[in-house]
């Protein structure tokens, strides 16, 4: 094999020598060497992030600024979502979708200054990032500055006492509420770390991601760990909470062949944006996924649900669903033994007939059906904090 025929090297984020000081396996996620799970083990991970306070490096994530006084209106151009009505400090939910109406990628972004010229803070998913900032600079590039920001490091501190530790450090943090950010100061040993925090995250618990810069991040961390309510977390109990939440994993339960409606995302379309709005249509797809959630003829072949087997048994991602006849109506995209409830809980798609609540299906797992019921998501009830 030729040096040109080997995989690329791994990437690393800013607290790599952290993760490999305190013990965690590490394995390749998103072009990145990444903390799989540390020596406490994933069960006693998502355990404590559901009780106490958990932190994970999400370095990985792409963050960029779009500004510019048409900022809003242009970004606004590529998403089914009400950007340009967000207020200063709100942070909202979106998804960029390509001409046929799937998704490219999901994402969150925050107002931060429309009054002094428009500074709009986006974040994207790591393995998405580099396709992500093309599209962007390429459909609205002439109409504000792209700009991105490798130098940025991303930390998420989740759970119910996550606002116990960071006030410490940052008296004022508590009265953000859900989906709100500001920039503050940290207090981290003799120094001041300026931060840019929003509270939010991908845990269905309380919680807030923090931007800083990447040459902080490492003194920021162990700062944060050495608060007593908070472990760190790797992504193996990232993936467990967000599915417990029923929160979609790009690449898994969403992708660029899934259109919102399909996907059950129909909360983060904004009335504004739909048929009848004051903005309807004008974004990639929207004839399709305006006809979609008009329903009728144009009504999507297949639906997001949330599974909850009827044995003690995992049905894991990319298993087969078939209805009781033995009919295959569609597959398993997330699943796994939610530890919250010490159930297999799981998502999938499948035929519109068979989505409705307590519908069972059978998913085929080894060959043999495990019997499934449709359920509402999420799996355990949220606790975000919105004041």
């Amino acid at each position: 094999m030729s040096a040109s025929d080997a995989a690329p090297a791994l990437l690393t984020t800013p607290l790599n020598a952290l993760h490999l000081e305190l013990g965690a396996r590490m394995v390749p996620f998103a072009g990145y060497s990444m903390p799989v799970q540390y020596p406490s083990g994933l069960m006693a991970e998502h355990h404590h992030t559901r009780s106490a306070a958990g932190l994970f490096d999400v370095s990985h994530m792409g963050q960029l600024r779009l500004v510019g006084p048409d900022a809003a209106a242009a970004f606004e151009t590529l998403m089914p979502v009400d950007v340009i009505d967000l207020p200063v400090g709100k942070q909202r939910y979106g998804l960029l979708l390509n001409d046929a109406g799937g998704i490219i990628d999901d994402l969150m972004f925050v107002n931060r200054d429309y009054t002094n010229g428009g500074d709009i803070f986006v974040i994207v998913n790591g393995a998405c990032k580099v396709g992500d900032i093309a599209h962007i600079q390429a459909r609205i590039g002439t109409r504000c500055q792209v700009i991105p920001q490798p130098d940025k490091a991303l930390l998420a501190l989740q759970g119910p006492q996550a606002v116990t530790a960071l006030q410490r450090l940052c008296p004022g943090v508590e009265k953000l509420v859900f989906m709100t950010g500001a920039q503050f100061d940290l207090a981290c040993a003799a120094q001041t770390v300026p931060c840019f925090i929003t509270r939010s995250g991908y845990t269905g618990e309380d919680g807030f991601e923090i931007s800083v810069d990447a040459a902080q991040a490492g003194l920021l961390a162990r700062t944060l760990l050495a608060q007593p309510e908070v472990k760190p977390i790797g992504l193996g109990a990232r993936n467990s909470l967000r599915l417990e939440a029923g929160l979609c994993l790009y690449g898994n339960d969403i992708d660029s062949h899934t259109t919102p409606v399909e996907a059950g995302l129909n909360w983060a379309l904004q009335k504004v944006r739909r048929t009848g709005g004051a903005r309807a249509g004008g974004f990639p797809g929207a004839s399709k996924v305006l006809a979609q959630l008009a329903g009728g003829a144009a009504a999507p072949t297949r639906l997001r649900v949330g599974l909850m087997a009827l044995q003690r048994i995992p049905v894991r991602d990319h298993t087969e669903l078939q209805d009781l006849a033995g009919q295959r109506i569609g597959e398993v995209t997330s699943g796994l033994l939610g530890p919250s409830i010490d159930k297999p809980v799981a998502m999938g798609y499948v035929t519109p007939a068979f989505a409705a609540l307590g519908s069972r299906v059978h998913a085929i797992v080894r060959g043999k059906p495990v019997p499934m019921e449709v359920v509402a998501m999420p799996f355990v009830p949220t606790r975000y904090y919105r004041g």
